[in-house]
């Protein structure tokens, strides 16, 4: 974590607009939707998106986050964009945690290995399985979550890591009261809608090849009195990632308050 409180003197290097009229596809799509109520994540994920001043540079990441959560304007559309969610910034931010999180993928291709190994069908159906740690439970769940399961390592570590299987992971756990989806269809058409609404691509000048010009940090935000966003207690489905595009100079902020029940977007 970044303590960065009183001696954090200099004056604010990046000021911030909200961009209230920018439209995510996977927030307007009825059956997106659908899919999110059923995966108890409906109003409780959401994305904003800002402009910024000034020149990102990721060895800045640090000081970019803190100004973002001690920005008026970020800290006033926070606290109205879900009023049944709290997002208490009624103190001060006086540090900031930032991970920086690999984000190079420009096809599904990483999810490929999960189609031969064991945990769908040829139909593409989730396997069913039992499991003495986790409930109502099949193969893919324990692919992602338990370093004991025998497919665990079929997605490498390093592409585990990746913004897009991220994106997948925290989809197929969902919130509280998730229904999950017996094919696997629903999670990838879902995490590749997302992924392409939220990063910046362009074209390699020498290569010819389509890449991925946006850094993603996973980020959060703590006042004198721990943690305030996003959300506490800490819980792997309470998340914020703050998705970066330098040239246009635009960020958004990807979240999810982990809770009972679906909230009307």
């Amino acid at each position: 974590m970044a303590a960065e409180g009183d001696e954090f003197t200099f004056a604010r290097t990046f000021s911030f607009s909200p961009l209230p009229t920018k439209k995510f596809s996977f927030l307007q799509d009825k059956n997106t939707s659908a899919l999110l109520m059923k995966w108890s994540m409906l109003g409780r994920i959401s994305v904003h998106s800002y402009s910024f001043d000034n020149n990102f540079c990721p060895h800045s990441s640090e000081r970019f986050a803190l100004s973002f959560f001690r920005d008026p304007e970020v800290i006033s559309s926070l606290r109205n964009m879900e009023s049944r969610i709290p997002v208490p910034f009624d103190k001060p931010v006086v540090s900031v945690s930032v991970e920086h999180v690999p984000c190079t993928k420009t096809s599904m291709e990483l999810f490929d290995p999960i189609y031969s190994c064991g945990v769908l069908r040829p139909s593409g159906d989730v396997v069913k399985c039992f499991s003495d740690v986790y409930t109502d439970c099949d193969e893919l769940q324990l692919m992602l979550q338990d370093e004991e399961s025998k497919h665990y390592h079929v997605v490498e570590i390093k592409e585990r890591k990746e913004f897009l299987f991220r994106i997948f992971k925290h989809l197929r756990l969902g919130g509280e009261l998730c229904q999950y989806e017996d094919h696997i269809d629903p999670y990838i058409s879902t995490t590749k809608q997302i992924y392409k609404d939220l990063i910046s691509v362009q074209k390699d000048a020498d290569t010819k090849r389509i890449c991925v010009v946006s850094t993603v940090l996973k980020v959060s935000a703590y006042d004198g009195s721990g943690r305030c966003f996003p959300g506490t207690p800490e819980q792997e489905q309470t998340f914020a990632y703050m998705i970066v595009d330098p040239f246009k100079r635009h960020v958004n902020l990807f979240s999810h308050f982990y809770g009972v029940g679906n909230f009307s977007p």
